[in-house]
């Protein structure tokens, strides 16, 4: 059953900005398991990545990157009940009609970047959030060998580690960030919606 509010956002006959501003206005005060919301979240990790310089493909990724967390009515804590919602591929596929693949792809793979980065760097594995680590069983445990050698073939690879790195970054209270407004202009830019 599609949930009420996922059936407002597929109607709204608003353009994707006004979309995507209304699903972090009324979903995004929720956690997911970390110490931020999903909207601090999502500014966190842009801001991260608007200060390293990272490009607007990647600082509007970075934004957008756990979108598919706001379309669910699956509750805050699912990976402790065992649930892996699947929301990179959620995310990625209300946005597709919309952006193009240089945002798309980072948003589709950020879940096996993190897959990809804990077979590669035993270090990142151990510095993975208590949250981050419970997602990880539920999503795959580390890659293999073999999924590993397809991933690296995507021609997004680097993009979807980068982004990957500011995700796992924004998780601190607190922090000051832009707001999502400032990112309107971004949004409209690259959206063909």
């Amino acid at each position: 059953m599609t949930p009420s509010f996922l059936n407002t956002i597929l109607s709204s006959t608003d353009d994707i900005t006004q979309r995507i501003f209304f699903a972090f206005r009324e979903r995004g005060d929720r956690h997911y398991g970390e110490n931020v919301t999903e909207l601090q979240h999502a500014l966190q990790t842009a801001e991260f990545a608007q200060q390293a310089g990272e490009s607007d493909e990647i600082v509007l990724a970075c934004l957008l990157h756990d979108y598919g967390h706001l379309l669910h009515d699956l509750g805050e804590q699912i990976a402790e009940f065992g649930i892996d919602a699947r929301h990179e591929e959620l995310g990625a596929t209300l946005l597709a009609p919309h952006f193009p693949q240089t945002i798309l792809e980072p948003i589709r793979q950020h879940v096996a970047a993190k897959r990809y980065l804990c077979l590669k760097d035993p270090d990142y594995a151990r510095g993975l959030s208590a949250s981050s680590q419970r997602s990880l069983n539920l999503q795959g445990g580390p890659m293999s060998a073999d999924e590993a050698a397809r991933f690296e073939a995507n021609p997004h690879f680097h993009a979807c580690l980068i982004v990957r790195i500011y995700d796992d970054k924004g998780k601190v209270r607190d922090m000051p960030t832009r707001s999502l407004e400032s990112y309107e202009s971004l949004i409209r830019r690259f959206a063909s919606g």
